[in-house]
Order: C-alpha cells, then sequence, then structure tokens
C-alpha cells in the first residue's frame, strides 16, 4: 500500500486530530516512513493531546519530536506550547522539566507556568517564579498579575500583594480584572478598609466587582456592610446570590441564608453546584441534615478523623481546621486546640478567619481560662467582631464571672446596642448570681429600647410535618396528652432521683410557679409530642433555635433512661445525644 504524500499526511493527521481521532493520528505519524511533518501539525497534535487531556501520548509526541532535532522546536514558542499542554495534561512537574531546559524564556513562557502553579494549589511556587522572573529581567504584564495577586490572597500575603500592586501602578497597565483582583487580595488578607477604597475607585463595577466586595466583607465578618452592598447591587447573578448565603452561614445567621436561598429561588435566578455546597451546613446547623465531625459530640473520632486526613495527604483547609478545633473546644482540649490552632500558619500557611478566633475564644473561656480569652481577644490581628464578645459573655455567664462580664456587655452594647442576646445573657448572669436589682435595671434598658427576646422555640418532625412548640405552649391539638405526658414524667423522673434547677428562671414568681415554668419549656413539649407520635424503640429529634438550659439538659437525660429512647436535640450550639441518662456532650456545653 503506497504511502501518502506529504500533503497528505499532514492534512490526514490535522483531520484526526481535530475529530478527536487522536490514536489513529499518532499511529501514522509513527508508521510513515522519514514523514515531512509541518510544525503547525505538530500544534495540531499537541492541541488534541490537551483536548483528550492524554498525558501519555503528549509525552510521546514530546519525546518523537526531540529526536528530530529541528531548530523550530526548540523555540521558545514551541516549548511554552509544550509547556502549556503538560499543564493543561495535569503534569506541573514535565511542564517545569520543559522549563528549566529552555534556551530563551520570554514574558508567557514564565506566565503559563505561574498560572498553572496558582491554579494548581501552589501558591508559594506561583511567588517564587514570580520573583525569579523579575530578577532575570522579564518584566511582568497583565496575565503575570492577574496570576499572583490570587497567589498572594490564597497566602494571605499581604506585603508581597502591597509591593505587587506597586508594580501595578508604576507599570501603568490597571485593569478591571486587576482592580477585583486587588479587592479580592486586599479582603483575604483583612486589609478590608483598602479593599473597600478601590472598590469605591473603580470607574466601571461589574459583576465580579461587586460580588468580590460582598465575599470579602462576609469573610471578614463585616456582614452589615457586606448586607448593604448586595442591596445596593444593579443586578445580581447566581454567583453574587451565593456569596451572600454563604456570607450568612459563616457568620452564624443560618435563618438569613436559608431566607436568602428562598429569595434567590423567587427571584428566578437557577442555583448552581456551588449554591447547594453553600447550603447545606445552614440546613445542617438547623438540624434539617445530621452532619458533622464535632457538633455531634463525637470528638475524638473527628480528631481520629483529621489525623488520618493529614496521613493521606489530602488538602487541608480552613473548614477542616474549624471542626477540629469545635471538636477540641466541645471537649475541653485546651492544649491540643492550640496546637492546631497555631499549626494553621506555621505549618499550613493557612491564615485563621474569625470563625477559629471564635473557636479559639470559646476553647479557652469554657475550660475556665478567661483572662487568657480575653487577651487572645485583645491581640486579634483584626477587630474583633460581634459573634467572639457574645461568646466570651456567654462563658462569663457560665463561670459567674460578672466583672468580666459585664465588660463585655458593655462593648456589645457599644457595637450592637439593639441586639437582643447581650441583654439576656447579662440579665440571665445577674439573676444567677442574684443581683435582682440590675436584673429589673436590664429588663428597664430593654423595654425603653423596645429590644424584645427572641422566644425559645422547638421542632418536631412527623410524618414529613413539622410541628413546632413555645414555652407553655397550648395550641397543638394534642395538648392535653402533651401535657399528660410530661404530668407522668415528672413524677418518674422525682422517684429516679431527679430535682429540678430553678436557678436560671428570672421570673420573680414562687418556687411552685418556677416549677411549672420550667416544666413547660419549648423542648420537653417537643420530647412529649415525640414519644406520643413514634413507636417506641426509635429516635426523637428536636431542633430548638436556643441553646438548651440546664434543667431540660438534666431532665432530658432522665427521660432518656425512663422511656429507653434515644433522644437527640439540636440547639444552637450543637448536637446533645441522650441515651440512658448519659448526653455525648458529657455535660460540657
Amino acid at each position: 500500500m503506497p504511502m501518502p504524500s506529504t500533503t497528505n499526511l499532514n492534512l490526514n493527521l490535522t483531520a484526526l486530530c481535530r475529530e478527536g481521532r487522536l490514536k489513529e493520528a499518532f499511529r501514522i505519524l509513527l508508521t510513515a516512513h522519514n514523514p515531512h511533518v509541518e510544525s503547525c501539525t505538530y500544534l495540531e497534535l499537541l492541541q488534541a493531546c490537551v483536548s483528550k487531556k492524554s498525558l501519555s501520548e503528549g509525552k510521546q509526541i514530546h519525546s518523537y519530536i526531540s529526536h528530530r532535532g529541528f531548530a523550530y522546536f526548540a523555540t521558545a514558542f514551541f516549548q511554552n506550547k509544550l509547556i502549556s499542554m503538560y499543564i493543561k495534561c495535569g503534569s506541573l512537574l514535565d511542564a517545569r522539566q520543559v522549563f528549566d531546559q529552555m534556551i530563551e524564556r520570554d514574558a508567557f513562557s514564565w506566565n503559563i507556568l505561574i498560572r498553572g502553579y496558582r491554579r494548581d494549589g501552589f501558591p508559594h511556587e506561583a511567588l517564587t517564579m514570580f520573583q525569579q522572573m523579575k530578577q532575570t529581567g522579564v518584566q511582568p504584564n497583565l496575565f503575570t498579575f492577574s496570576s499572583v495577586l490570587p497567589a498572594c490572597a490564597k497566602l494571605r500575603a499581604l506585603e508581597q500583594g502591597v509591593k505587587i500592586h506597586q508594580s501595578i501602578i508604576e507599570s501603568g497597565i490597571l485593569s478591571d480584572v486587576l482592580a477585583n483582583a486587588l479587592v479580592d487580595m486586599y479582603a483575604k488578607c483583612g486589609y478590608i478598609q483598602m479593599a473597600r477604597k478601590l472598590f469605591e475607585k473603580m470607574p466601571q463595577r461589574n459583576l465580579i466587582s461587586w460580588t468580590t466586595m460582598i465575599a470579602g466583607y462576609a469573610q471578614n465578618g463585616v456582614i452589615d456592610e457586606a448586607i448593604k452592598l448586595f442591596e445596593e447591587m444593579p443586578q445580581k447573578d447566581v454567583f453574587s446570590w451565593t456569596t451572600m448565603i454563604t456570607g450568612y452561614t459563616q457568620n452564624g445567621f443560618v435563618e438569613k441564608s436559608l431566607e436568602t436561598f428562598k429569595q434567590m429561588q423567587l427571584a428566578g435566578v437557577k442555583p448552581v453546584s456551588v449554591t447547594f455546597i453553600s447550603i447545606l451546613p445552614a440546613c445542617a446547623k438547623l438540624g434539617a441534615l445530621q452532619q458533622g465531625y464535632a457538633q455531634n459530640g463525637f470528638c475524638d473520632d473527628a480528631l481520629k478523623l483529621f489525623e488520618l486526613m493529614k496521613l493521606s495527604g489530602t488538602y487541608t483547609d480552613h473548614i477542616s481546621f474549624a471542626c477540629v478545633l469545635i471538636a477540641c473546644s466541645n471537649a475541653g482540649l485546651v492544649s491540643e486546640g492550640c496546637k492546631y490552632f497555631n499549626s494553621m500558619s506555621d505549618l499550613y500557611c493557612i491564615t485563621p478567619t474569625m470563625d477559629h478566633y471564635v473557636c479559639m475564644v470559646d476553647l479557652l473561656a469554657r475550660a475556665g481560662y478567661l483572662e487568657e480569652s480575653l487577651n487572645f481577644i485583645i491581640k486579634m490581628p483584626s477587630k474583633p467582631v460581634v459573634g467572639v464578645w457574645t461568646c466570651l459573655l456567654g462563658v462569663c455567664r457560665r463561670h459567674k464571672n460578672t466583672r468580666l462580664g459585664v465588660f463585655t456587655a458593655n462593648i456589645l452594647f457599644e457595637l450592637d446596642p439593639e441586639n437582643a442576646e447581650t441583654y439576656v445573657l447579662l440579665s440571665n448572669m445577674y439573676a444567677e448570681v442574684g443581683r435582682r436589682d440590675e436584673v429589673q435595671m436590664v429588663r428597664r434598658v430593654m423595654e425603653d429600647r423596645g429590644i424584645k427576646k427572641i422566644p425559645g422555640c422547638s421542632w418536631i418532625e412527623d410524618h414529613k410535618m413539622v410541628h413546632a412548640f413555645t414555652i407553655g405552649d397550648r395550641s397543638h391539638p394534642q395538648t392535653q396528652e402533651i401535657y399528660s405526658i410530661l404530668e407522668k414524667l415528672s413524677w418518674e423522673m422525682k422517684a429516679a432521683g431527679y430535682f429540678l434547677d430553678s436557678r436560671h428562671v428570672l421570673n420573680d414568681v414562687e418556687e411552685e410557679e418556677k416549677e411549672l415554668f420550667l416544666c413547660h419549656h419549648s423542648e420537653k413539649l417537643a420530647i412529649a409530642f415525640g414519644l406520643l407520635n413514634t413507636a417506641a424503640g426509635t429516635t426523637i429529634r428536636v431542633v430548638k433555635n436556643l441553646r438548651v438550659c440546664v434543667d431540660c439538659h438534666t431532665a432530658t437525660k432522665f427521660i432518656s433512661k425512663i422511656v429507653e429512647r434515644q433522644i437527640v436535640v439540636r440547639d444552637a450550639n450543637r448536637f446533645h445525644h441522650f441515651k440512658g441518662g448519659q448526653c455525648s456532650c458529657g455535660d460540657y456545653w
């Protein structure tokens, strides 16, 4: 069979490459006798490797042309094509080897490798390459800066980011793309004021500009500004909606996260996969899903999984460390938590976010290190958000440290004077140490300012229908049966050694009325409903919007033993698994 002519050979190879028939093209190339393959045909072969993500064929073509020794193959243009092929086929190592062997390198050579390192999760290498590029005298351009700025953002490398910003100004090539990258870099480095300044100076702001700035505020815990900007946006797409949903979830506003998700759907914006990834944690925090290393009380298992994850080489990120710190906090593992927190920046180059600082404050304070917790807050690199101080105030109440509690409450009154939680925590703290005059003073201030306490509410699902209960609720059709069960359980619990803890009841009423008040808390009503309507032996699952009180926690332990049921209560902080008179939290919550 006669061999095809040179022209036909190149045409055949090109056609096969464009049809995606790479193996056939390569077979013809290898069987041809002394083929004269044009340079553009080799480029078609490399592009076919990229399209197919076929690293093995790409290596074979590289080997094939290396033995031909044509001068064209040694040019920067063709070597750049090889580097690009290797990066897009997933082999940075081969790309770097080609780069290191190049006689001459142009800006494109450096740019494609810098971008490859950044995109494949090696921001340190990207910045190192950038420094080497400047040392060799090759001038960075728009594509260089657009690659190294995200690397700075990833590493929270503010000092290097500022220097790159100065280089951009000196080069005079600032564009919309670079402006957005600068806003993102400053925001992720915690310099939110500079990010906003650049945002305001933009002559034209696109969807990416707005979304980047909103994300920056949310990541730094400045949720009010994020909301304000989101509402001011001239138009919104699925990514701006998703950014706002993520911001709410990250800052603990899970109800707002779900509400925004619903608003997005009502606006006719179709969610994408990343939207669901953002909304799932909010669902979990509200008890809609059963998930979490650490929030279910299985802290040892969470830490073991994290260590296994590290040994396996799996990438650890800020979310992994947040879960670990929650586990340490829930188990009172102070030294372990501090070790993990310090390793974030020392070993993993991960700059702690506000979520991690809240976890550390909670870890230290709950273990009784209140002064250390305060010092930790004072030394934080960025201004503490409301959530940090609220966390400390809640723990001050549990440890009855009124002095530090009042100090913390006064800070919160300045930061967020309309937040009812501060007033409630302060009032509870005064009540528990018997300072009734101060309790009345806080109540009067709340009344004068029109601030109302968030009512406790518990939910339980039965046959795909959710039933909600509030304290002393008598609106449910099964109210009579529910209260009858509670009365029966009350007698059985007392016989088993239960004593009602009325220290946390703020009402100025007689002890008998306090007992009735506690007996009719929303979670107890929900549990009684579950006992009425679910089969014996099945698990009862309840969700509460506030932290479960000490008496209800104790009572639920007794109930779980008496009725021989597992009862899972998801409160504002975590899951409590009650079984056989014990709770998974070990009474440390």
